[in-house]
């Protein structure tokens, strides 16, 4: 038979069904019912024999049946009238003996989707709900969920509400589940099949008799029980402990979503049950489906977000094979980068080396971003393959390098000399115009440590005209003014053209609108055109740490187990001051048991005497004695920036203006200390790191271990227990390697006492901002401070 044949074939098929001599033969007869059916699924518009159909539905072949009763739910719909005739034989097969006569009929009604035969399948559904046939009582439970959908302003009757509640308890599992189904979909606008304790009970002890969906089900379902007593959620938990370390990776999500949902007060029973999903995850992770290794990737990234060790020991499951395709080896790395620590760091720069030059440009182009974010914590290691991968002389991974590197030392300005001698011949290679203006930006950075600048802009300049990126053109101008102010000599007559041409002959006002402003900006002098273009920028001597504070459960649990997980953006398109958590096996991991906000009156308050000289304030600040008890807690929401810090904490150097002056003393205080403690600048900043969040600080940046002067950069929330009020303090410790001098300055409170150090002791000078001013929270701050400080310090002695 042709595809898509016309009236011929419909015209021979219909010769065929009407020929006494084919109804009399049944073999003969449903040979040509299933020619019918064939026709229709090849795409031929048979809704011309639906009259014929009819006919051939009044039989006891039981596979006739099911054949005539697809067609006439196909075309339906086109023939409601005709459909009136089929609804007789319909009703008589639900009185036939044969249950799987009976649930063929009744689904069949259903299925017609006529709201004119309502009426007519209302009361054979009734009787197939008490059906003895498990069958047949699946098929009639969800007929009306069905029914419902097909005239949802109609109310369904009381009485079959309570019959399919009753049927809960039916002895067939499907039946159950079907009926969670159905009232769930006829009770929507009231919130669903209501759960109690009873109901609650009864559906966890028959769980596993369950298929896996229908156990999904009825977890999903579960997840609105709250249990009335702690006796009660432990004895529900302890029938899910099963099912948490189930094989099916569906039971294992729905089961875990529960126990996170029922466990949002008790977080030490949530990080238990997150750890003992490891094994099933990393299952999921080696399924031989696509889809399946993929959801469990994304679900693996909403975890580590909470416990980052979770899975430190396993990342060599994380490795991709070659016949992976793209999506998956790029979720593969993201989670990857999170998994880095100083024990498998070179393991893993190894394999995403391997990655950099896959024929697939996405997947290298993935394995090189990957390679920057390590490079935020260990960018000597990250920086040598990167140089290498210019060396290759290829446009797609060299464009890349280029882009990576240019995110590397925005964060990292430490990286900048060996970043200056790598650039070196890029230009000839470059192609694509993203790689390009990144080019560009380092240039106009770092134009006076690259011999070769000047005449690489040349070659830029010279090509303008015929450049066609109006985002090349900008980043051109931006740079060919900052090396100007850097080497005028050799950048003076470029700069001349490439401004003349913008401004007289480019027709794109965005870059004439540029051009102009970098003319007039200087006419107002080199001065001016400088503080503008090289403004303060960070200390180069300081890194950002990639670290970020663990998560708490609660901000993720209610998008596990769904599709939001697989709809979040990578991590390849945040901006670049995002930071990848590193999260290390061998130092002391962030405790997650501690609430998002941690109070302090659970800290053991130091009283600041010999042991802590110069940390002492001024009474007549009206600063509250060291022994009083605090009720401040200390918090890491919301997150700060490493810009919003940079741009906070250089407010400190725009004093000088007596208006700012003035805003500043209203709303905001400077102080520094100083603590004594032993050794803390020789230990690594990522152990610090993690000794600082189990008390709810983070810290933002650091200097190199034993690099003097030693530097780490620190905030936190501070919220009173018995007020709203909240204030964010930023702190800078300071270590030079000498004794702090005192010293003072406009708009400072400073207080300090000189003492003799003791051998080994070491004075870290401690510098704050609040806002706005709260004496008593900056008094519990410092405090807990100190105590961390003390504390880490005498381990790492």
């Amino acid at each position: 038979m042709p595809y898509l044949s016309g009236k011929e074939t419909v015209k021979e098929l219909r010769k065929s069904l009407s020929n006494p001599n084919i109804q009399s033969d049944p073999l003969r007869y449903r040979s040509i019912v299933l020619k019918v059916i064939r026709a229709m699924s090849q795409g031929v518009d048979v809704s011309d024999l639906f009259s014929e159909m009819v006919k051939a539905c009044a039989t006891v072949d039981v596979v006739q049946k099911k054949l005539v009763y697809v067609f006439l739910c196909c075309y339906a719909h086109l023939n409601p009238e005709l459909s009136l005739l089929v609804v007789n034989t319909l009703r008589k097969d639900c009185l036939d003996p044969n249950p799987m006569v009976r649930s063929l009929a009744l689904r069949s009604m259903t299925n017609l989707r006529l709201p004119s035969l309502v009426e007519y399948v209302e009361q054979p559904l009734t009787t197939g709900l008490r059906d003895r046939a498990a069958c047949v009582r699946r098929v009639a439970v969800l007929g009306w969920a069905k029914l419902h959908n097909l005239q949802p302003g109609s109310e369904i009757d009381a009485a079959v509400v309570n019959e399919l509640y009753s049927l809960l308890r039916d002895p067939d599992p499907v039946v159950m589940v079907n009926c969670l189904r159905a009232l769930e979909e006829i009770l929507k606008n009231e919130g669903g099949v209501v759960i109690n304790k009873p109901i609650t009970h009864h559906l966890l002890n028959r769980l596993k008799e369950c298929d896996i969906w229908g156990q999904s089900e009825v977890l999903r379902v579960l997840q609105r029980y709250r249990p009335q007593s702690e006796d009660e959620l432990f004895d529900i938990l302890s029938l899910l402990d099963s099912s948490l370390v189930s094989p099916h990776p569906p039971v294992m999500a729905a089961t875990l979503s529960l126990f996170l949902s029922l466990c949002s007060s008790l977080p030490a029973v949530s990080q238990a049950a997150l750890e003992r999903v490891r094994g099933p995850l990393l299952a999921a992770c080696g399924s031989g489906s696509r889809e399946m290794r993929f959801t469990a990737l994304c679900h693996i990234q909403l975890l580590l977000r909470s416990i980052p060790g979770l899975l430190g020991e396993h990342y060599k499951r994380f490795f991709c094979s070659y016949a992976e395709p793209a999506y998956i080896k790029r979720r593969k790395m993201q989670v990857l980068v999170e998994l880095v620590n100083d024990e498998n760091v070179v393991m893993i720069l190894d394999e995403l080396k391997e990655y950099c030059t896959d024929v697939n440009t996405d997947t290298a182009q993935t394995a090189i971003s990957a390679i920057g974010r390590i490079g935020r914590s260990y960018s000597d290691k990250c920086l040598e393959i990167l140089t290498g991968l210019l060396g290759l002389k290829q446009d797609q991974i060299t464009s890349a390098v280029v882009q990576t590197i240019r995110d590397l030392v925005w964060v990292c300005p430490q990286c900048s000399d060996a970043v200056s001698l790598a650039l070196e011949g890029c230009e000839e290679v470059l192609q694509d115009s993203q790689g390009r203006q990144a080019l560009l930006w380092l240039l106009g950075i770092y134009g006076e440590r690259i011999s070769s600048a000047p005449y690489t802009l040349e070659v830029f300049i010279d090509g303008v005209r015929s450049e066609t990126s109006m985002e090349i053109k900008m980043e051109l101008l931006t740079s060919t003014m900052r090396l100007f102010l850097c080497r005028p000599a050799e950048t003076q007559d470029m700069l001349g053209r490439l401004l003349h041409y913008c401004i007289e002959e480019e027709r794109d006002m965005c870059v004439r609108g540029q051009a102009l402003l970098y003319y007039r900006l200087l006419q107002c002098g080199i001065e001016e055109t400088r503080n503008v273009l090289q403004g303060q920028r960070s200390d180069p001597s300081v890194g950002v740490l990639i670290g970020r504070p663990a998560e708490p459960i609660s901000q993720w649990v209610s998008s596990f187990n769904t599709l939001e997980p697989l709809k979040h953006c990578s991590v390849e398109v945040e901006s670049a001051s995002r930071g990848s958590p590193e999260h290390l096996a061998s130092i002391p991991k962030p405790n997650t048991d501690l609430p998002d906000n941690l109070d302090c009156r659970q800290l053991e308050m130091v009283h600041l005497g010999s042991d802590c000289a110069g940390q002492r304030f001024d009474c007549s600040a009206g600063l509250m004695s060291p022994g009083a008890e605090p009720s401040v807690t200390l918090s890491l929401s919301p997150a700060v920036t490493p810009e919003e810090f940079e741009r906070l904490w250089m407010q400190r150097h725009a004093l000088h203006s007596e208006q700012e002056s003035a805003d500043e003393g209203d709303n905001c205080t400077w102080i520094e200390e100083t603590i004594r403690c032993t050794a803390v600048s020789h230990c690594s900043p990522q152990s610090l790191h993690a000794a600082m969040q189990l008390v709810n600080i983070q810290t933002l940046a650091f200097t190199p271990s034993n690099t003097l002067p030693w530097k780490v950069f620190l905030y936190t929330h501070t919220l009173h227990a018995d007020t709203s009020c909240s204030t964010l303090v930023l702190g800078e410790l300071l270590y030079t390697g000498e004794a702090s001098q005192k010293c003072s300055a406009e708009g400072e409170v400073e207080v300090k006492e000189q003492t003799e150090l003791t051998d080994g002791d070491k004075e870290v000078k401690v510098t704050l901002r609040q806002q706005p001013q709260d004496v008593k929270a900056l008094r519990t701050f410092l405090s807990v401070l100190t105590t961390v400080l003390h504390t880490f310090s005498s381990e790492v002695a």
